[in-house]
Formats: structure tokens, sequence, C-alpha cells
């Protein structure tokens, strides 16, 4: 797709503030605290773009990442294309647990080409304004995050005005901390956090570990020992306090504590060695692993969990990116790219939509009233579902409404080929050019 001449004098306008920008040493120390995005945002008011026509699509277009992001899961993958001639952004809501770290990693092809924003934000509450937890560096184009609170988190991706090309996103899930045994030992996760205890009377408030007897159990963080003590219920007993933390970690039933409350330790050193001791003196050995808080104790397993999925193979045909489709038959737009997700419209056969990504064997798509959604790639076809011959000449139109811009007039006797449709307008193909016809204006036989 051609970019529009209306956009050339912003284009210049755009690189000649940009280019004053990177030159101008006094304007370093402005922006010191500011994200990647939010210095860029400002460069485009103080060039005079915010108010022009390409401007307020960029800024709308992030705004609208932010408040109707799409429904996603752990882990995922995605490969898209923004467009330089329509100003878009990406936005993803995601659920997490406390204890996790989230990992993203954005790749762009050609590398270096386009700049492109990425930023964490605390998702709100019953329509709260989400908060900025993260945002990436422009040129590592990668995040960590310790997740806080378990709830949900909100991911915005936008590229800078009017450039654009292919990226790859990377989303995965992690553990915050490291195991708590040793490195290469035999062990099994044999109960977990809520089991009940005692009959049901209480429920348990850790994870419990299998393994050898007197294996050794490792400081899953770099910190102090906060405490070492014996008691009837955990036996012998280790208190960690991690660095940097809000919370303790305890190791429960030891055989042997093999450290001394005050001592420093990095992580991975040896804290005990496990056992069966306090009221665990009648099971196989096993070390009770827990975190606590002011509030009391939180699910240990997030903190901890080696066991991550990975993302899914791409296999949705990535030559449809910001092509226009329609599905030949029925299909339905999801929320979320699942077949057991939340299904947003069920589209009637041949309905235009256009490729923004793809994601496993689906296609993240956008249809011509802004919705955007997940299909199924093998449910769309960018093959023409019919040809038409005009009775008589008709506009051609750049978007499905009568007020649009006229693209070009095609002459009676024009042979064009129909994409789809969507409510009372045809997407068709005439010459080289893609445009939107009124049904009714068409007047044609097959």
């Amino acid at each position: 797709m051609k970019r529009t001449d209306q956009y050339q004098p912003a284009i210049l306008l755009l690189f000649t503030a940009t280019m004053i920008f990177a030159c101008s040493a006094s304007k370093k120390g402005v922006f010191a605290k500011k994200t990647a995005r939010e210095q860029y945002a400002g460069r485009i008011a103080d060039a005079g773009l915010q108010t022009t026509t390409v401007g307020k699509l960029w800024f709308a277009a992030g705004e609208k990442a932010l408040a109707r992001p799409l429904t996603i899961t752990l882990p995922y993958r995605e490969t898209g294309y923004f467009a330089a001639e329509k100003p878009d952004a990406s936005g993803y809501v995601f659920p997490v647990k406390r204890g996790e770290q989230i990992n993203i990693q954005v790749s762009i092809k050609p590398h270096g080409s386009f700049q492109l924003f990425t930023e964490l934000w605390q998702s709100g509450t019953e329509g709260g304004t989400p908060s900025l937890l993260e945002a990436a560096d422009t040129t590592a184009l990668q995040l960590q995050y310790e997740v806080k609170k378990t709830g949900r988190l909100l991911m915005r991706v936008q590229p800078e005005l009017l450039r654009g090309g292919e990226y790859t996103l990377v989303i995965t899930s992690g553990p915050s901390l490291g195991f708590p045994v040793q490195a290469n030992a035999t062990y099994r996760i044999i109960s977990f956090w809520g089991d009940g205890r005692d009959k049901g009377s209480r429920r348990h408030e850790g994870i419990d570990i299998s393994g050898k007897f007197r294996t050794p159990v490792v400081a899953a963080a770099s910190g102090y020992v906060s405490s070492v003590r014996e008691n009837n219920l955990g036996g012998k007993v280790v208190f960690l306090q991690p660095d940097g933390k809000d919370y303790t970690l305890y190791y429960a039933h030891l055989d042997e504590q093999l450290v001394r409350q005050g001592q420093r330790v990095n992580k991975g050193e040896p804290l005990g060695l496990m056992g069966n001791t306090g009221n665990a003196r009648n099971t196989v050995t096993h070390l009770h692993f827990g975190v606590y808080t002011m509030g009391g104790a939180i699910d240990p397993l997030p903190f901890v969990n080696p066991d991550r999925a990975q993302p899914a193979a791409i296999t949705a045909p990535l030559e449809l990116l910001q092509q226009y489709v329609h599905n030949p038959a029925a299909a339905q737009l999801r929320v979320t790219p699942a077949r057991n997700g939340m299904t947003l419209d069920r589209l009637s056969s041949r309905q235009v939509m256009r490729v923004l990504a793809a994601t496993g064997n689906w296609y993240k798509v956008v249809l011509p009233d802004t919705r955007e959604g997940y299909i199924e790639s093998t449910a769309v076809t960018d093959r023409a579902a019919r040809t038409l011959v005009l009775k008589n000449a008709a506009p051609l139109l750049d978007a499905p409404d009568s007020i649009n811009a006229v693209m070009t007039t095609m002459p009676e006797g024009s042979s064009i080929k129909v994409l789809g449709g969507y409510g009372d307008y045809q997407y068709v193909r005439f010459n080289t050019q893609n445009g939107w016809i009124r049904q009714s204006t068409a007047g044609g036989s097959n």
C-alpha cells in the first residue's frame, strides 16, 4: 500500500523535528524520567503534529490499545505488521499471579527500521485508569517484570508515526526466584497450596517437595537468614529474607540446618538438608516451602515453578498480514485465540476483515467498524468470491461509507473482482486498486 500525499508535509515536519531533537544537547535532561513513548509524543506535540489528522490518529490509536485490549493467555507469540500509512497500536490484557516474572521480547524486521514503543501497565479495576509499570528501551525492545499482585496486566505496543514494518512479540512467564532444592537433585512436588490438612480443618500454606533424605535445600534468592529455630509444627526451620523484597521465605521439616541467624547467603547456597522433622515425622522426606508477607502466607508456586510452557509456533500464513480477507462460510470471531474463547461476533459468510497479525493458527483481524478479534486462519481467504461486470459507472470508495473519499470512478463495463462485503457495501478489486462499492450501485452481473 502506498502512503497518500496528504501525509507528506507531516512526514517532513516530523523528520525535521526529530533531527532537531537528536542534535540538541540542551534538551537531554528534559525527558530524563519519561518513557521513550512519552518523549516521542512530546516531539510530535512540539512539531505541531498533535492537531493534524495523522497526529490525532496516532494518539487515538494509543488510547484505543489501552481502552480496548485483546485478551490473551501466556505464553503468547505473535507476528504482525504495522502499516506506515495506518497509525495503529496493539493492546493485550492477560492474567498473572504474584511471584511470576513476565518476560517480554519484541523484534522488528528489518532490524532497526523503525521505533516500536513497548509498555507494561497494571490493568485498572472496574473501569479504572491503568498505571504504567515498565517500559522497554527502544534499542533493547525487551523487559522483565516481577508480578507484585495477582490480577491482570496490560501491554501496549505502538510504532512511531508514519513508520512501520514486521514485528514479532513473545510474552512468557517464569519464576522470579530460584528453585529451593539443589540443582540436579531428584524431586517432586507432592502437595500444593490450599490442599486440605487435619481432615479438612485447615489448608496447606505452602508446597511440599519430596526428595531423598538429606537432599540439600538452597536459598531461592540472595539475602539474609532472619531466623533459625525448631518448633513442633515445622520441626527444624529456616527463614530467609530476600534482598529488596517485602516477603520472607520459609523452609521446614529439615533434618539439619546449615546456616545461622543473621548470616548472608547467595542464591543457590545450601541452607539445610531435607528431612521429616516436626509434624512430618510420619511422612515421606520432604521440604515444606512457604512465602510469608505482612498479610500472611501466599501461594509460593508461581515464585519457584520451573515448569513453564513455550508459546506455540505460528502456522498461519504470514503472506496475508495487512491484507483484506473474507470468510467463505459463516465463522466465529473470538475475543481470544482459542476455540473455547468467548465469541465476539458470529460472522455471516463473505465478511471483509483486515489481517493485523498471526498467532498459532489464528489471525488477529480488524473489521471495518474497528472491532478487533481473532479468527482461525483456515476460515478466511484473500481469493475473490466472484467477478462482476458493471452495467453503470460507479465510484470506488476508500471506506464502506458514502461520505468517504472517492478513489476513482470505475467506468461502465468494468470487470471487478468481489473480495467480500460488509453491511451494504462490497469490497472489490478494480485493476490494481482495492476499495468499496455500494451494492445498490454495482448493478453488475457475474
